[in-house]
């Protein structure tokens, strides 16, 4: 059966079991099966990640200088077959990760899971980092040219040409998800938290009673106001500019924007921290004690540890993509000859983004008490709630507003709108993540049914950015959970598979002397 066929079935497949059984039954991967007191997302990636990291022996401590020389250029080429050089390779990968997940991602974690979920959130990117080093490695090494010297490659190329024609239907269901997981993850999520952000600033600024933000009911569940439809046109427009012109434009975009947003946000974050330094020691003391020893009300209650856990592992996956197989589709269009060399420039994207970046969210919303207005604390942290009053003065934070409110209270001491901050973090986050993402889902599109689909595919995937604007937190979540869930497992079956010829490709790649690039 050609791929365009099982395409087809695969899409079918799928939202048959979407109408009859609902997401549910998708989001079922990261709830508690009755026969595992470990849900299996948390099993398969944790598992597939500690067995890499052990028979690779370690990549993401031996490798990781070599990884920042390449991305410096060392070793460029600009005659290799490719697209970007390493550098514009790994922030495109980055501008798909480093985005909502460390702003919304880290404070929803917080917010059901508590500070201990930042802990496991640290756990997803050590053994991530080496499924990012396994899984874009294998992903260059299995790319195809196309007749226009364009590189499609990632996990579904890998699977195929890597473990055979038989395993196809594997390389189908990724890329279905693969698409599924860019109209939802990256990019409706993207887009809502974009919108929420800004309604939230122009509430703040003209009240709820505008015919701006006036919301108005249009059935159970689901308002709408003026704003969020501007705001879903807006970044319709303003992505649309961008992908329409394939990777080398979306490299070069990110290329610049990926920088410029990191250094606002952790610059803005370091200040918060520096002025409460006092307290980051008792904060990270804190994400351990509540990793390890979550509160009484919880422990054996629908999980306890394994909340906290779940929480952090769904945020850090969400967060750096590691073991999905996303980042992989980026990395292969690197110029470049050695997969292993792309593949240690891919192990840097976990440790930017979650070791340091979200580690930076967690600790200012932990160290300026922000932590204090979320779910977990008002359930389990505080059952006695001595300073109820307070908190509902203030009132519940989650997704992005959370880390708002944590900027606003920890730049209190220079200005008083350091919730700003996070408002322009999030839009050129969000948009540099949807612009990524569309490509992710253009070459999924591509390998499923061929270059006249692409154009297509945009085209509704702009759709999906103005659905976003104007949807609802909770489904879009949900949705985006489930699709990266299923996308995830074709990808760490295939790093299972090929493990012991990336050892023999890794052993001899670092045999060999590698001599800067010189014309």
């Amino acid at each position: 059966m050609n791929r365009s066929k099982a395409g087809i079935i695969s899409f079918a497949v799928i939202l048959i079991i979407l109408v009859f059984f609902g997401v549910d039954f998708f989001e079922s991967i990261w709830s508690f099966p009755s026969f595992s007191p470990i849900p299996l997302m948390v099993f398969a990636l944790v598992g597939t990640g500690i067995f890499t990291t052990i028979k690779l022996g370690f990549p993401q401590l031996r490798y990781l200088k070599h990884g920042i020389n390449v991305t410096r250029g060392k070793y460029d080429n600009p005659d290799d077959e490719g697209d970007l050089n390493h550098f514009r390779a790994l922030t495109t990968a980055l501008s798909a990760t480093v985005g909502i997940g460390n702003i919304a991602g880290v404070a929803t974690a917080i917010y059901y899971g508590g500070p201990g979920a930042l802990f496991w959130m640290w756990v997803t990117a050590f053994f991530g980092t080496t499924l990012k080093f396994a899984e874009c490695s294998l992903a260059l090494k299995y790319r195809e040219i196309d007749s226009d010297g364009m590189t499609a490659g990632g996990p579904m190329y890998t699977i195929e040409s890597g473990m055979g024609r038989n395993w196809r239907w594997l390389a189908v269901a990724f890329a279905s998800f693969a698409v599924i997981c860019s109209f939802a993850t990256g990019n409706a999520i993207q887009a809502f938290t974009v919108s929420d952000q800004i309604y939230s600033e122009m509430s703040q600024f003209l009240g709820t009673e505008h015919f701006l933000t006036l919301k108005h009911h249009i059935w159970t569940g689901f308002e709408l106001s003026v704003q969020q439809v501007i705001n879903g046109v807006i970044l319709v427009g303003i992505i649309g500019m961008v992908i329409i012109g394939g990777i080398k434009r979306i490299g070069y975009v990110t290329g610049y924007l990926a920088p410029i947003m990191a250094v606002i946000y952790v610059f803005a974050a370091s200040i918060i921290l520096l002025a409460n330094f006092d307290k980051i020691g008792p904060s990270i003391a804190l994400v351990f004690e509540m990793a390890f020893n979550p509160p009484a009300t919880i422990a054996g209650a629908g999980g306890g540890i394994l909340l906290t856990m779940l929480w952090g592992i769904k945020r850090g996956l969400y967060s750096n993509e590691a073991g999905q197989g996303s980042a992989a589709i980026a990395h292969s269009t690197a110029k470049t000859k050695y997969p292993i060399r792309e593949g240690s420039v891919a192990m840097l994207g976990p440790f930017i983004d979650t070791i340091i970046i979200c580690t930076l969210t967690g600790l200012v919303i932990i160290s300026t008490g922000a932590w204090q207005h979320t779910q977990f604390y008002m359930n389990f942290a505080d059952p006695t709630l001595t300073h109820v009053k307070d908190i509902l003065e203030v009132g519940l934070f989650n997704s992005s507003l959370l880390t708002s409110f944590a900027f606003k209270e920890g730049l209190s001491f220079l200005f008083s709108y350091g919730d700003k901050i996070v408002t322009i973090s999030v839009l050129l986050f969000a948009v540099s993540t949807a612009i990524s993402w569309s490509f992710y889902g253009d070459r999924s599109v591509f390998y499923l049914f061929g270059k006249k689909a692409i154009l297509p595919y945009k085209w509704i995937f702009l759709v999906f950015v103005f659905i976003g604007a104007i949807a609802e937190l909770e489904a879009i979540w949900a949705f985006g959970d489930a699709a990266l869930g299923f996308m995830t497992f074709p990808n760490l079956i295939s790093v299972i598979f090929l493990s012991t010829a990336l050892k023999k490709m890794t052993k001899i790649y670092f045999s060999q002397e590698h001599l800067p690039y010189k014309k």
